[in-house]
């Protein structure tokens, strides 16, 4: 039996252009794909759809095809040579495209502009330096454009040529054999990496690569009231982008050294004060330490161990904005453990006055209260 015309097969005209042959396998592919369609000879329509349009598509072998028919366009032997079928076409119609590689955009992947790297630096800080802001300097070390070849990655009175691989497109084209017929599957050139050029003469400087590795200096102002693990983000601070694209941004990930004597929670600044038996029976003014330096804090008679003090306005300011946080300070009564015979008189006159009596403590409300809602 003789095979079927190829213009009958794609439903179009003698005259067809290339867009209408197009756009006609389009359309059937869509309907006979085996993956998708559910007629009995979907697989026997669809490689004839595929041959008819393997051959149309091609303007030799179009013009073959119209001067001789079917003989014109047969291979050695007799057998039928099917010009391969670029997968693109049909990659698109089923939303897979990207994912093989294939499609308008994985063919241009090599004009593509890439964004540069981020960078990361850790920055370290003393707990004064975190709570009111610091200037620093630092050198930062990424790629720059070669200066001697300007990026083209060629000795200057030579230029780049195309590659022989891939002849210039940056990628290379396999044949896949399915039972669908030959298919194409495009991939990135291996020999150019997909920029479609190889070198032959490197640049002495960057040795091809087109950039160069450099140290600069930046101050950068730290804000006050940072923290452990705060970042800082200096846009197109980082690496160089690809084919023109943007640079990366380079960030700083803040470090705070412990203190002495100080803690932090949120705005505010926690200190543990050591008082003796007097001060806490008594009463007393003493001097502490703030990161805006001495204060003098009162400590009220009769003070309990644990209780906290607060000093309004010596705390670390707020991101944010809205002023400082406040000190905490979290009273400890120190008991002495050695006395001298001064000392112990003094506390046995003491003792002596107060009394023996001893009374177990009330629970208080909120003991009560944490057992009526289960600890």
């Amino acid at each position: 039996m003789s095979p079927r015309d190829y213009y009958e097969i794609l439903g179009i005209g003698r005259g067809a252009s290339s867009e209408e042959i197009k756009a006609a396998f389009r359309r059937l592919a869509r309907r006979y794909h085996p993956d998708v369609s559910t007629e009995p000879d979907a697989e026997e329509r669809f490689k004839e759809i595929n041959e008819a349009y393997a051959v149309l598509s091609d303007a030799d072998k179009r013009a073959a095809y119209d001067r001789f028919g079917h003989a014109g366009v047969r291979g050695a032997g007799g057998a039928q040579d099917f010009t391969t079928v670029d997968f693109s076409d049909l990659a698109d119609l089923f939303g897979f495209g990207d994912f093989f590689g294939f499609g308008t955009r994985g063919r241009r992947t090599r004009q593509r502009m890439q964004r540069g790297a981020d960078l990361q630096y850790q920055v370290d800080l003393t707990f004064e330096e975190a709570v009111f802001g610091v200037e620093r300097e630092f050198e930062i070390t990424r790629d720059e454009v070669c200066d001697t070849c300007h990026g083209s990655g060629a000795e200057p009175g030579t230029s780049p040529v195309r590659c022989s691989t891939c002849n210039g497109t940056g990628e290379v084209r396999q044949v896949r054999q399915t039972i669908l017929g030959s298919m194409v599957q495009v991939t990135t050139c291996g020999t150019c990496n997909g920029s479609g050029e190889t070198i032959s003469t490197p640049c002495s400087t960057c040795h091809g690569r087109g950039m160069v590795r450099k140290t600069t200096k930046k101050v950068v102002k730290i804000p006050a009231g940072v923290d452990t693990g705060n970042q800082i983000r200096l846009a197109g601070e980082g690496q160089p982008g690809v084919n023109g694209g943007p640079h990366g941004n380079l960030y700083l990930i803040i470090n705070v050294k412990p203190h002495k004597y100080f803690r932090r929670k949120d705005t505010d600044i926690l200190l543990d004060l050591d008082i003796n038996v007097a001060q806490a029976t008594l009463g007393a003014e003493v001097e502490v330490p703030t990161v805006d330096g001495p204060a003098v804090l009162k400590i009220p008679a009769g003070i309990q161990p644990g209780k906290v003090l607060r000093m309004r306005g010596k705390g670390v300011p707020s991101l944010r904005g809205g002023g400082r946080g406040d000190q905490l300070v979290i009273v400890n009564v120190e008991i002495p453990s050695r006395l001298n015979t001064e000392q112990r008189e003094l506390f046995e006159k003491l003792a002596a006055s107060l009394g023996s009596e001893v009374r177990p403590a009330e629970r208080s409300f909120l003991d009560w209260l944490k057992d009526a809602l289960g600890g």
